[in-house]
């Protein structure tokens, strides 16, 4: 077996460096085994920081969560941290989430802390992101680190990394950390020696806080109480939802909260699913029945680390239905914008924030109530950068991307789910109270604004093979524009690499006021806009295509929504991937 020289060179150094006997054996039964694939993508390269932080695959090498992988990238925090803050005593919070080897590698990288004389408030058990990012901000941390893979299968674990704002890292200090990391040629250079004085274990009292900040931000309190039996049914599929989300739901007002028994106990095999992501129905489908045996109102379900919530609600011929992303974002922000509005809160100083990928119906019920909305890079650490600059200048209310994560006020700098789930499940009651829907609402909404659909399409493309063919595709994108998609012409192509917006019908180039990301957007003349974009945690491609229409009547909606639906399907066939 012949592997390239850089590969043989990082096993060699695995095999004979100072790294325990389980890593050497997993690596030399892969060497006994000839498994020339599974070495090549173990060794090729080494972990980086992306979108969502360090996320790969557990297992022995240096494109793998592990003991060493961990502790070298908390070997270069630590010494970003020291050179940013050079006169300070630094303090950071560590949370995990429920996958397997999530609390071993907690607490190796709260080991790697100590040892470097860094502070740890260190959390007892699981909890979700979201809490690690208020823990970050309340304590008056540096920085913090939670241990999840988010919704990645169970195969997976990963790292993400906090700023002292509560928000990942964005630019410059991201680029900075990584090449802290970079610098550590030798596992030697770790520092593993543990000082258990400077970790420090909490867990409820950082609950309470960020439970009561959490229900001073309700806005519709009559309506809950009117409607407080209203039937949710919960699932957190197996993670730290369980922790939090029925808490919130019973401090909001809400006295009939479902559980899905068979998902509510921690487990990073995840066993009830094939795929823990509330994105997907075939994790939903425990909660859908039980929704179904119990007559609810509305489901819930949270992913591992209870940072994304997948909804479902009863259509027009009262059977379940799953709500993607933007139409759940859309009619949070609508919601809250409304509120608001009612309430007479407005001081012409409020804004929203979204991605560019999430629905543009946002921009259009920002621009009816006056309010601000900011588009930002997709990955929530873009959404908290903007709160942070605004902070004390102007007045968040809400946020989200269309990947199933939102948020409520400002005392998280990353999506949570615990607070939407709240407020989704607020919003349902308001509109019952009404004597709708949610899904009533979704179409007054379409109504009003205009019927937008969006579709996600994503293409796996494993190992080094697979990451040459999504650079390719993306190449031949950039330099062949497609010239009509869904039978619309291609007028506008936004590179957000090359930072470039080209009218391609007047060839006029205007800059874009974000930094470089690997995105490509085509827009149509109708106004459709489809998005390519490499994921930043996962080997994927993904393509977002979002089309829309006017809504002539309530009773057009089924027929307008398939013909938006045939209308993604022919953009997909142009596409040709």
């Amino acid at each position: 077996m012949t592997l390239e020289t850089s590969i043989q060179n990082k096993i060699n150094t695995w095999l004979t460096g100072n790294y325990d006997t389980d890593t050497k054996h997993e690596i030399q039964k892969l060497i006994d085994t000839h498994a020339a694939t599974e070495l090549i993508d173990a060794f090729y390269k080494d972990l980086e920081f992306g979108t969502g932080g360090l996320r790969g695959i557990m297992g022995a090498g240096s494109n793998r969560i592990n003991k060493y992988t961990i502790g070298t990238a908390t070997q270069g925090l630590c010494n970003f941290l020291k050179a940013k803050y050079p006169t300070q005593k630094i303090k950071v919070a560590i949370a995990h989430d429920s996958r397997n080897q999530s609390d071993f590698i907690a607490r190796t990288t709260a080991e790697v802390f100590s040892a470097n004389d860094i502070y740890v408030y260190f959390f007892k058990a699981l909890r979700p992101t979201p809490l690690l990012s208020f823990a970050v901000r309340e304590l008056g941390c540096q920085s913090g680190v939670v241990i999840t893979a988010s919704h990645n299968p169970k195969e997976y674990n990963g790292y993400k990394a906090y700023a002292e704002d509560g928000g990942q890292f964005v630019a410059p200090d991201d680029k900075a950390v990584m090449d802290e990391v970079g610098k550590i040629s030798n596992i030697n250079d770790v520092n593993f020696n543990t000082i258990e004085d400077n970790i420090e274990l909490i867990g409820e009292d950082i609950d309470k806080l960020y439970l009561d900040k959490m229900a001073s931000l309700s806005v519709s309190p009559d309506a809950i109480k009117n409607q407080h039996d209203l039937k949710i049914v919960f699932s957190p599929i197996h993670g730290t939802g369980i922790t939090l989300v029925p808490k919130a739901l019973e401090m909001f007002g809400f006295t009939n909260v479902i559980l899905v028994n068979e998902q509510i106990i921690p487990d990073g095999n995840f066993p009830t699913v094939i795929y823990p992501n509330p994105e997907e129905k075939e994790a939903l489908t425990l909660a859908l029945k039980k929704a179904q045996e119990t007559n609810a109102d509305l489901v819930l379900a949270t992913d591992p680390d209870a940072d994304r919530v997948g909804i479902a609600v009863k259509n027009l011929n009262g059977d379940f239905e799953l709500l993607n992303g933007n139409q759940t974002g859309s009619l949070l922000v609508n919601y809250m914008l409304s509120a608001w509005e009612k309430e007479g809160k407005f001081t012409g100083n409020e804004y929203i924030v979204k991605t560019i990928v999430t629905s543009y119906l946002i921009d259009k019920i920002a621009e009816a109530k006056k309010v601000t909305c900011y588009n930002t890079l997709t990955g929530f650490k873009f959404i908290g950068q903007i709160m942070t600059e605004l902070q004390g200048k102007k007045t968040f209310i809400v946020g989200g991307e269309e990947s199933y994560g939102y948020l409520v006020g400002d005392f998280v700098r990353d999506k949570d789910a615990v607070v939407s789930c709240a407020f989704i499940a607020e919003m349902t009651a308001f509109y019952k109270n009404q004597g709708s829907s949610l899904y009533e609402a979704l179409i007054d909404m379409y109504l009003e604004y205009g019927f937008y659909k969006e579709k996600l399409v994503s293409i796996t493309k494993k190992g080094k093979t697979g990451a040459e063919e999504i650079v390719a595709m993306m190449e031949r994108f950039r330099n062949n524009p497609p010239a009509s998609l869904g039978g619309a012409k291609v007028i506008t192509l936004k590179d957000y690499t090359l930072q470039k917006e080209t009218n391609l019908l007047t060839g006029q180039v205007t800059d874009i006021e974000l930094p470089k990301s690997d995105v490509l957007q085509f827009i149509t003349e109708d106004g459709s806009i489809i998005s390519a974009r490499p994921s930043g945690t996962e080997p994927k491609i993904k393509f977002y295509c979002s089309v829309n229409t006017v809504l002539a009547s309530k009773n057009a909606f089924a027929e307008t929504e398939q013909r938006l639906e045939e209308k993604i399907g022919n953009i997909m066939e142009d596409l040709a991937v």
